[in-house]
């Protein structure tokens, strides 16, 4: 499963304005925001086989569009999923009440201040086309820590394939392109610029249809 040709450059285009390239260094915390991406623990896993972090935590309860594939919760399959690939079980911590990204960075704040676990830095682990987002919000609800965003290192023709869903990719990739600068607007992130070439991409995927995760 593939981009169709006639999208290919718009979903490229933003596609790379929100992989935000961050080099990857150690921090405190590896933090794994729940969606309907099991990769997000998957990548999560790899990082902390790799030194990354210490410690992890998974955060989310469920959305609409994950309460059938993860039945328990986000963050609790998240869990299972890394225990799976190796994670001890003393290296997770699972916050489980999260429904949007915000909650996800204000929750796993009070968690870990509520063990005395000081943290200065953290890897937000994110859907690939979340990472602008998820910077942004931490930056706004968390502004003295120090973020480094990470994905799966996915090109987006085998990320949909990972997914089996080239039309929900798409939707949520248009999606989090508006939050970026509508949740600025309102007071959840901190701005970001967007340029002329993303908004045109974004707005002819939205001619083409793709408005189901428009807000």
């Amino acid at each position: 499963m593939t981009l169709p040709d006639d999208l290919r450059h718009d979903v490229q285009t933003l596609w790379d304005y929100h992989d935000m390239r961050h080099e990857l260094r150690p921090a405190d915390v590896g933090i794994g925001l729940g969606s309907h991406d099991l990769g997000v623990a998957t990548c999560a896993a790899e990082l902390f086989h790799a030194g990354m972090f210490p410690l992890v935590v998974f955060t989310g309860a469920n959305a609409p569009t994950t309460v059938e594939r993860f039945p328990r919760g986000e963050a609790v399959h998240y869990r299972e999923h890394a225990l799976d690939l190796g994670v001890p079980d003393d290296a997770i911590l699972v916050e489980t009440e999260a429904r949007n990204t915000g909650d996800n960075i204000t929750l796993t704040r009070a968690l870990l201040e509520s063990r005395g676990i000081e943290v200065g830095s953290v890897v937000l682990i994110s859907r690939p086309y979340q990472q602008r987002r998820a910077y942004a919000t931490c930056r706004k609800l968390w502004p003295g820590v120090d973020v480094i965003c990470a994905s799966r290192p996915l090109p987006p023709d085998d990320y949909v394939a990972s997914i089996g869903d080239v039309n929900r990719v798409i939707n949520m990739l248009v999606g989090d392109t508006q939050r970026i600068t509508v949740y600025a607007e309102r007071g959840f992130a901190i701005a970001q610029e967007v340029p002329a070439t993303v908004k045109e991409s974004y707005t002819q995927l939205i001619r083409q249809g793709f408005t189901k995760r428009l807000l």
